[in-house]
């Protein structure tokens, strides 16, 4: 977060982050495992060299090990492309100078992959915290904008502790001069 008297801007991670490598990584070299594994049971050989043992035979298993491979390695490709373009990657920024509130974000290539939502500070009526706990726990910020309902401001998947959302969420507030409200779900 940069700060200064006028101008607040936070950077939101978006898919660039270390568990998307991770899962990236494991997906992308597991559909190229089951794709080759496939593809020896087809060619009746052993083309692993660690992995020694009697070929499987093509149809059903080695079948299935190619379809399971292809959507894993596509799948791995698109993670890559994802954490590659920085999807969901951006800021939100208040400025104070200007009268405005600008939430940017990265998107999938093509002709909207800018997303730029521009507000007038006047416009927002609070800050709103959304507390869910239980098996699937969420918490986010939002802005509450004047007939617009609540725009979301926090990065979609990562966790983020308590402590650390209400701080950021009454800073917020402070800074707008505007109510906070929180909404808690069991």
């Amino acid at each position: 977060m940069q700060s200064g008297l006028t101008i607040r801007r936070y950077l939101i991670t978006g898919s660039q982050r270390i568990s998307n490598y991770w899962w990236a990584s494991v997906i992308f070299l597991g559909g190229t495992g089951f794709l080759l594994t496939g593809f020896a049971a087809f060619l009746q050989k052993n083309i692993f060299i660690f992995n020694q043992t009697r070929p499987i035979s093509f149809f059903p298993q080695g079948l299935i090990m190619c379809f399971y491979g292809s959507l894993g390695l596509l799948f791995g490709i698109y993670l890559w492309c994802t954490i590659i373009w920085g999807v969901g990657n951006g800021f939100n920024e208040f400025n104070k100078q200007k009268g405005t509130i600008r939430i940017f974000r990265w998107g999938l290539p093509g002709k909207d992959r800018r997303i730029s939502l521009l507000y007038k500070i006047e416009e927002v009526e609070g800050v709103r915290v959304e507390l869910k706990e239980g098996i699937n726990p969420r918490r986010s910020i939002a802005l509450q904008i004047k007939g617009k309902g609540a725009i979301p401001l926090t990065r979609i998947g990562q966790p983020v502790g308590l402590e650390d959302i209400e701080s950021e969420a009454s800073e917020l507030a402070q800074f707008l001069q505007v109510s906070l409200e929180t909404f808690y779900e069991v």
